[in-house]
């Protein structure tokens, strides 16, 4: 049997892409050492000195994990277990355009704009004003959030409106909520993810093959389907979606959409049978705005000038 370390040595690793949470004081943070350093026979002066809290601050910092230090793993009543960061990290790396970018990073369910949307114009599908119709779907990301958190499932969600809306802003703060809560998930751009598809066919033997790839996505606790939209699918590609979402429904796992397409005309690009399981898996918010948010911001940002 492998000494924990041994176990120590062999999982250390750089790079871990979960996001970093904030830094430790440097009393917790050596408490924890010391509780390694015990399970793990290691020489005590690895430990940093007390009196230095800045510096511990700053090379706390310096890791990806603060959970375990890089190491991939965690010590826990003289037990290793993987890290959470590893799990992450090997569905990211199943994806290389998996990783939610740093802009995306920032977006929150606190700083979702509500003023974007028009309280005086109307959906006229709904009788409800831009607004509400915005809020409405902001509440309903919080509470698949929460509802997740403390069940472990929960209904997915459809986003769907105009090009620069908020639809992918809302799918990216739940990803961030979600990942400051330690949860798996993969926040995949479709056209990226075909894309990914496609260049994996033929690779049998390679680390991530096709079936790789799909697995992943079937089977990650959270998928995120950014830009479910207009595209020129081919039968190749509409029964590689198709493979994905039915075996999610299956097995209940939730799946985030955001689409400029309504759930009809996602049936026409698609096909019936995945639209229908779109409308079993998924609340659908219809998100409304009279300008382009994208176009909006840069208006506001060249009229400083």
């Amino acid at each position: 049997m492998q000494s924990i370390k041994d176990i120590l040595a062999k999982h250390t690793t750089q790079g871990a892409t979960t996001e970093a949470a904030t830094p430790e004081t440097a009393t917790q943070e050596t408490a924890r050492q010391e509780a390694v350093i015990q399970a793990a026979m290691l020489p005590k002066a690895m430990l940093p000195s007390q009196h230095d809290a800045r510096s511990e601050g700053r090379r706390m910092s310096a890791f990806n994990c603060p959970i375990c230090l890089d190491r991939g793993i965690v010590i826990e009543e003289n037990l290793a277990r993987p890290c959470q960061c590893m799990q992450q990290k090997e569905l990211y790396n199943k994806f290389k355009y998996a990783r939610i970018s740093p802009n995306m990073m920032q977006h929150t369910f606190d700083t979702f704009v509500l003023e974007y949307y028009s309280r005086c114009l109307a959906d006229d599908e709904k009788n409800r004003s831009y607004y509400e119709s915005a809020r409405l779907a902001l509440h309903g990301a919080q509470d698949f959030v929460n509802d997740y958190l403390q069940t472990g499932t929960a209904l997915g969600l459809m986003f769907t409106g105009p090009v620069g809306s908020g639809k992918t802003f809302l799918a990216c703060a739940i990803a961030n909520a979600l990942m400051a809560a330690d949860k798996n998930l993969l926040f995949l751009v479709v056209p990226d993810l075909l894309d990914e598809l496609r260049a994996s066919i033929g690779r049998k033997d390679a680390e991530n093959s096709e079936q790789d790839l799909l697995d992943a996505a079937r089977t990650v606790p959270v998928l995120i389907l950014d830009d479910l939209g207009a595209h020129n699918y081919t039968d190749w590609t509409k029964n590689r979606i198709y493979s994905i979402v039915n075996y999610r429904m299956n097995y209940q796992l939730p799946t985030i959409i955001t689409t400029n397409l309504d759930i009809y005309e996602l049936g026409e690009y698609l096909g019936d049978r995945t639209s229908s399981r779109i409308l079993q898996m998924c609340r659908i918010y219809k998100i409304c705005v009279e300008q382009d948010i994208r176009l909006a911001n840069y208006l506001a940002r060249e009229n400083k000038k």
